[in-house]
């Protein structure tokens, strides 16, 4: 994976919580701070596509697409946000052209 450079400015209080998370995990500042843009990505982009799929725009696969998550695991993500599954018969007719695709 490119590595690439560049420069953040963060409160203090950011700072003395990144240094001290650094020493309880023996991880060097850049890494911590990797972690949790990683993490926090990927909470973001489950949350928006589950978002998307609560609202009606998309089907839950397209959803699991978005989130870079498989279907399974958007189904945990609704149960956990108390979504009700929608499945109508448009979503089975995508989801038999998605599975019946060469």
């Amino acid at each position: 994976m490119k590595m690439i450079t560049t420069s953040i400015r963060f409160p203090e209080d950011i700072i003395d919580d990144l240094e001290k998370i650094c020493k309880e995990e023996g991880m060097d500042k850049g890494a911590i701070i990797r972690k949790f843009l990683r993490e926090s990505i990927k909470n973001y982009k489950i949350k928006k596509a589950i978002e998307l799929y609560r609202d009606g725009l998309i089907s839950l696969w397209k959803a699991a697409e978005l989130a870079d998550i498989t279907y399974r695991e958007a189904l945990d993500e609704l149960k956990k946000r108390n979504i009700p599954f929608n499945y109508s018969k448009e979503d089975l007719e995508n989801d038999l052209k998605w599975i019946l695709v060469p």
